[in-house]
C-alpha cells in the first residue's frame, strides 16, 4: 500500500505540471463533449450494465481512492482539487458540478476512461489500471458526487 502511495503521489506531480492556464470556472469546454463527433453517438448508446445499488457504488469508491487512484487529481470530495487555495490552471474536472453531470452520458465517461481526454491531463484508464466492468462501476461512484 505504501508504494502505491507514491505512485498516487508522483502521478499528481506529474500533472500538476501538464495542465495550462486558466480555471474550470472559467473554462467554457466544460459542457462540451470530450468524445469526438464521429464517436460520439456510439458512446452515448452504451450503457452501465451494473445497477447503481449501495454495493456497486462502495466498489466504486473502494477504486476511485485505490487502485485507479482518481482520488489523486479528482480529490477525496470529487471536486477536481478545486478546493485547494492557490492552485492555478485547467484543474481535472468537478465531478460534483450538477450541470457536467447532466450533460455526460455514462457512455462518455466510459469513453474517456478507454481513451483519455484531448487537452487534458486524463489518460487512458482501461485496460492498463482498470477493467471496464470496474470503469462501470468507477463510473457510478462519480455519479454519486452529483447527487
Amino acid at each position: 500500500m505504501k508504494g502505491n502511495k507514491i505512485k498516487q503521489w508522483v502521478f499528481y506531480v506529474l500533472c500538476m505540471g501538464l495542465w495550462p492556464v486558466g480555471s474550470e470556472a472559467s473554462d467554457p469546454e466544460v459542457l462540451k463533449p470530450r468524445v469526438p463527433q464521429a464517436q460520439i453517438e456510439e458512446a452515448r448508446s452504451w450503457k452501465n450494465p451494473f445497477p447503481s445499488t449501495s454495493d456497486n457504488i462502495e466498489k466504486g469508491k473502494a477504486l476511485f481512492h485505490g487502485k485507479a487512484f482518481c482520488v489523486t487529481c479528482h480529490g477525496i470530495n470529487g471536486k477536481g482539487l478545486g478546493e485547494i487555495p492557490g492552485l492555478v490552471g485547467k484543474l481535472p474536472r468537478n465531478f460534483t458540478d450538477k450541470a457536467w453531470q447532466a450533460e455526460r452520458e455514462d457512455g462518455e465517461l466510459l469513453w474517456i476512461l478507454k481513451n483519455g481526454s484531448a487537452g487534458t491531463a486524463m489518460a487512458s484508464f482501461i485496460p492498463l489500471v482498470v477493467t471496464e466492468e470496474e470503469a462501470w462501476r468507477l463510473i457510478l461512484y462519480v455519479r454519486s458526487f452529483g447527487k
